[in-house]
């Protein structure tokens, strides 16, 4: 068996945390804020770092391998935990992904499928091109049969603020090859995800 292994990384954002502990004093003061106040004192700090974490995706080992034994069925991986960031408001959404593909020549190391749902979440996202692009990612770097992907999230966005609606969640899907053009296999996917179609 062959294994491939490769780094994979975003291009990290240029960071300046103390710039941004002053911005984000600057911030919180111009909305009335008391900065002097117990507790409050080294929250511009926190509140920089947090976003820094937030905004910044990990570095990976994208390992897979020859599909030796002739996989020819599903491998889905569910609700792998997802957090990003809005990019209309900069809130949090929260929520899980569901990701599975129909291997063609190479498998994937099982954990990978987290780690590129996390490389494209961390930064600031609309939801529905987060799930393309983990989609067109898999496509591209494993060349499989078929992909699919189902996000289901809550943007703090739309509880916290504006309509609030708490506990309203947002559902999206991308499916390439097999599982877009074949009804059994998009069914499947479906099915094994755990969400119901008909």
């Amino acid at each position: 068996m062959t294994v491939t292994p490769m780094r994979v990384a975003r291009q990290r954002p240029t960071r300046d945390l103390a710039a941004a502990e002053r911005a984000a004093a600057a911030f919180l003061a111009a909305l009335g804020v008391d900065l002097d106040r117990d507790g409050l004192a080294a929250t511009p700090g926190r509140m920089a770092r947090a976003y820094a974490e937030l905004l910044t995706p990990r570095e990976f080992a994208l390992t897979t391998f020859d599909n030796d034994e002739g996989y020819d069925e599903l491998v889905v991986a569910r609700a792998i935990p997802i957090r990003s960031v809005c990019e209309h408001h900069l809130l949090p959404f929260v929520g899980v992904a569901h990701v599975g593909y129909l291997p063609g020549a190479r498998i994937l190391g099982l954990s990978k499928l987290a780690r590129v749902v996390e490389l494209f979440a961390h930064g600031v996202q609309v939801q529905e091109r987060l799930t393309k692009q983990i989609a067109e990612w898999l496509t591209e770097h494993l060349q499989p049969k078929g992909v699919g992907v189902v996000v289901e999230a809550e943007h703090l966005c739309m509880t916290l603020r504006g309509v609030q609606a708490v506990g309203a969640t947002t559902v999206t899907s991308s499916l390439l090859g097999t599982l877009r053009d074949d009804p059994r296999s998009r069914a499947e996917f479906f099915a094994l995800t755990g969400l119901h179609t008909g």
